[in-house]
């Protein structure tokens, strides 16, 4: 490809959980708005995507919907749109193709609303690494060892960045964990099934098709899937602020 490729303008930013595994914390407050390093942790992905250059932001919504909704109703930038997803949820790719009538006809960022990153910002990463002329999606990977509060067992191998990831297969481990942001084409939801299904499906698809890539990040992370994992994520956002 000639020429760096085209930032995206647009981000779908995963709020849609059930936060189940962060219970009883979240039969009260949706998981994206609990506070982190006194901010409800929502408001990070924002800022990521603001500084990217982000314009609009499309959040998904369910469970407990309406405080996310009303939290943001106001916020500054990027512009955000709602998804919502009722009466069932959706899982990460039903609620993406869902959103895709508001994301438009360019690849877009998607980012987990729960995940925390130490360093530079990620979408920025990406950005860099993306080359649509030979991929439909780019996985923003990382490793084991730069992971807090991480106890499962990986999901890809890579064996040279911006080149197509490995899956980790049933039962072995893998180096790298999936960090929780991409860049995807609205392409590669085509043919997609209706209702709830994993974004895994999509990304099986275009490995298939030599069309997924993925890069990985060189700063810390936090799973921020259980209560013990915010107290994780509070104290390294704190230390890297101090």
């Amino acid at each position: 490809m000639n020429g760096p490729a085209r930032r995206p303008e647009t981000a779908m930013v995963l709020a849609a959980g059930l936060g189940t595994r962060m219970r009883p914390l979240t039969e009260v407050c949706p998981k994206p708005l609990l506070p982190l390093a006194g901010r409800p942790m929502i408001e990070l992905a924002l800022d990521h995507a603001a500084a990217a250059g982000v314009r609009r932001a499309v959040v998904n919504l369910h469970h407990l919907g309406h405080m996310i909704r009303a939290h943001l109703a106001r916020w500054p930038a990027p512009e955000v749109a709602f998804s919502e997803e009722q009466p069932e949820i959706l899982d990460t790719g039903g609620g993406i193709a869902r959103a895709l009538p508001l994301l438009g006809d360019a690849p877009f960022y998607s980012v987990n609303s729960d995940a925390v990153w130490l360093g530079p910002n990620p979408l920025d990463l990406l950005a860099r690494a993306w080359q649509p002329g030979r991929m439909d999606a780019l996985l923003l990977l990382v490793a084991r060892e730069r992971a807090r509060a991480y106890a499962r067992r990986g999901d890809f191998f890579l064996e040279a960045e911006g080149e197509a990831p490995r899956r980790r297969g049933p039962r072995g481990m893998a180096p790298l964990i999936y960090s929780g942001a991409q860049i995807i084409a609205p392409s590669a939801f085509a043919g997609v099934p209706e209702g709830a299904f994993s974004v895994n499906l999509v990304w099986d698809r275009l490995l298939a098709e030599g069309r997924l890539a993925a890069v990985t990040y060189p700063g810390g992370w936090v799973d921020v899937g259980t209560p013990a994992g915010l107290v994780e994520a509070e104290a390294a956002l704190r230390g890297a602020r101090a």
